[in-house]
């Protein structure tokens, strides 16, 4: 049977509430993004899926109604828009408001790194920082410093753990041109739209899907690097989430009474799918302290991006090995 809408809450945004607009009020794309911003803070929505205040997701939505991609909002900020243009525009302002969807849900479209995605309910909208590590710590250049990894072109094999909608994976392709993809999910859902993905950048060949439960759908396979954006938040931010989040699925988000559940495993088994170079990056969240406390023994490397502070970690096979206890480490190929 199925189930009946649920009426909106008190105090939430009704459709029939919602500011009509008389035809020729608006009528560059900035008067319409300005009007947005209003309604948004307004509705007080949250912004944490791709953009981080009203006026970006605003000019996102505008820009995504018109077929522009994001970066040609200030070529066109002053332009007219038609009749019906404006008609799409107003509906898709008003449906962020009034179900307090996440924007990209609304227009199948996310971008990562510049990149377009697409997206639905069936995987959780991709905002990792693991995309800016990709570039800052993967480049290859001969003068990056910060290197994880010597030479990209020498990675043979990346793991992608908990992929979603498969866009790390597909970044993962980028940055390592001569490496084969393997990308894990446990959500039938989730590997259909990354599926998708791969399909609409031509990588069916170079990215393989697994359906499975983390490590175990491959089996004793070794790779240079393993990426993973898993489940972190824990219990007391679960309860917290806000309407937004809500509307993404749960399975994506849930990591257990402290957030380590799936972190924890992972730190425990990477090391037997690593290569003796290899290494694992991971984001985690706002769960440093715990983790730290947990795994003191091995050394985990913090890397910052411009949006975040110590919620992605690196740390090299060797090292992971290490913080292993010798009666373990015959399992993962170190003597």
């Amino acid at each position: 049977m199925a189930k009946r809408a649920k009426p909106p809450t008190k105090g939430g945004p009704r459709a029939s509430k919602f500011p009509k607009v008389a035809s020729g009020e608006l009528l560059t794309l900035l008067d319409f993004v300005r009007y947005a911003v209003s309604r948004f803070v307004e509705a007080k929505l949250v912004f944490a899926h791709g953009t981080t205040d009203p006026v970006v997701e605003a000019a996102f939505l505008v820009c995504e109604t018109l077929n522009l991609h994001p970066d040609q909002f200030e070529s066109f900020a002053t332009a007219r828009v038609t009749a019906h243009e404006a008609k799409a525009i107003l509906d898709v302002i008003a449906r962020r408001v009034t179900t307090r969807k996440p924007a990209a849900y609304l227009v199948n479209k996310i971008y990562m790194r510049g990149m377009p995605f697409y997206v639905d309910e069936r995987v959780i909208v991709p905002r990792s920082f693991i995309g800016e590590v990709l570039d800052s710590h993967f480049s290859g250049a001969p003068d990056d410093a910060g290197a994880l990894l010597e030479d990209p072109a020498s990675v043979k094999s990346v793991l992608d753990l908990c992929t979603g909608s498969g866009c790390l994976a597909i970044l993962a392709s980028r940055h390592f041109p001569n490496a084969r993809i393997e990308a894990v999910d446990i959500s039938r859902d989730a590997l259909e739209v990354a599926a998708r993905n791969i399909a609409d950048y031509g990588l069916e060949d170079r990215v393989k899907l697994h359906r499975g439960d983390l490590f175990t759908p491959i089996g004793d396979a070794r790779y240079d690097l393993i990426i993973s954006n898993p489940p972190y938040v824990d219990a007391e931010g679960m309860a917290a989430l806000p309407r937004e989040c809500r509307a993404e699925p749960k399975l994506a988000f849930d990591g257990g009474a402290d957030g380590l559940d799936i972190i924890s495993r992972l730190l425990k088994e990477a090391g037997r799918h690593l290569t003796l170079q290899g290494g694992l990056l991971c984001e985690i969240g706002r769960g440093r302290e715990l983790l730290e406390a947990a795994f003191p023994q091995i050394p985990l490397l913090w890397l910052d991006t411009e949006d975040s502070n110590g919620e992605v970690f690196w740390v090299a096979a060797a090292d992971l090995c290490a913080g292993i206890r010798p009666n373990q480490r015959k399992n993962i190929g170190v003597h």
